[in-house]
């Protein structure tokens, strides 16, 4: 995927429980560049590996998803397989934690886990789960936006050690820079 967009909903009149059903197999958006897609179900194994642009949002996935992930954003209204964002190194993924035992399947190796508490993520975040709710009527998406104090308590955010390093320092960067310029 390197642009556009992707909506994928059970079809209508179906009588699973989306979040509780893969609805999109192994490797979707592997490799992905660019675009946005929007799953009202879960995903199978190793979903937005090497992910490096897209932006997405999923009601779950299987093992071993943002594996090698270098960009993008992706977001996982529900539970993760083990081996979560094993050697990503860039971009960002929120996972809501509901069970409180997201960090046991994640891979801390190159990653740390922290509340989202910065505007930038907290914009972004919210706009794409109302995006999700919008084009796939995802009854979790509307009811974590029903409740979105409550609901934001349990996101973790997903971000390479490295990567923040990097994204700290651009914003240093871009300080002085204005800083020099008011003082010129």
């Amino acid at each position: 995927m390197a642009g556009g967009r992707i909506v994928v909903v059970p079809f209508q009149g179906s009588t699973f429980v989306p979040e509780e059903t893969i609805i999109i197999g192994n490797v979707a958006l592997y490799g992905a560049t660019g675009g946005e897609a929007y799953f009202y179900g879960m995903a199978g194994e190793r979903f937005a590996v090497r992910n490096s642009g897209a932006k997405t949002v999923v009601e779950g996935v299987g093992d071993h998803g943002c594996e090698y992930m270098t960009g993008g954003v992706v977001v996982v209204l529900g539970k993760t397989g083990r081996n979560f964002a094993a050697g990503m190194s860039g971009g960002v993924a929120f996972v809501l934690n509901e069970d409180g035992g997201f960090e046991r399947r994640c891979n801390l190796s190159m990653v740390e886990l922290e509340p989202v508490r910065d505007k930038a993520d907290l914009a972004v975040l919210k706009n794409m789960i109302e995006q999700h709710a919008r084009y796939t009527g995802s009854a979790k998406a509307k009811k974590l936006l029903e409740q979105w104090d409550q609901s934001l308590q349990k996101f973790l955010r997903v971000m390479s050690v490295e990567y923040k390093k990097v994204l700290e320092q651009r914003k240093l960067q871009k300080a002085a820079t204005r800083e020099a310029a008011v003082h010129g």
